[in-house]
């Protein structure tokens, strides 16, 4: 075997992992050459994200822009995509209240609407008149 050369299975002809190479230890170099692999992965993914930020500021509106004009179903699927899967929304809070915060709440309404049923009165004709609330 030369040494420019790697190893193939006589059998199967694959290529041999280097740990497993007639005359070479099992695991000789492998944690160095892992970690190697490691930084460079790491070195790559982070020049990668840092054209993607180049390209994205030089070009991304507009590219966005193009997307829309030539493409609108695959921008609607872009943004889909980005949105969270389950989203949940309260809108009605009052179940979560304690007895204090709906006196509290109903009491800010009462004070809000006071002057509207003021000036229609309390049955809607308009006169004015309302006889006050019981929990005044």
């Amino acid at each position: 075997m030369s040494i420019g050369k790697p190893a193939k299975d006589p059998k199967t002809g694959r290529f041999l992992p280097r740990e497993s190479r007639v005359g070479a230890p099992i695991g000789a170099g492998a944690p160095a050459r892992t970690r190697a692999r490691k930084a460079v992965r790491s070195k790559l993914g982070e020049l990668f994200l840092d054209d993607m930020l180049c390209a994205w500021e030089s070009r991304g509106a507009a590219a966005i822009q193009a997307l829309i004009e030539k493409n609108p179903h695959d921008f609607l699927k872009a943004v889909a995509s980005l949105m969270p899967k389950d989203v949940t929304v309260n809108v009605n809070q009052i179940g979560e209240m304690t007895d204090e915060q709906l006196l509290e709440r109903i009491r800010k309404l009462d004070a809000k609407i006071k002057p509207f049923l003021a000036a229609q009165g309390a049955d809607g004709t308009g006169d004015g008149d309302r006889a006050a609330a019981e929990h005044e």
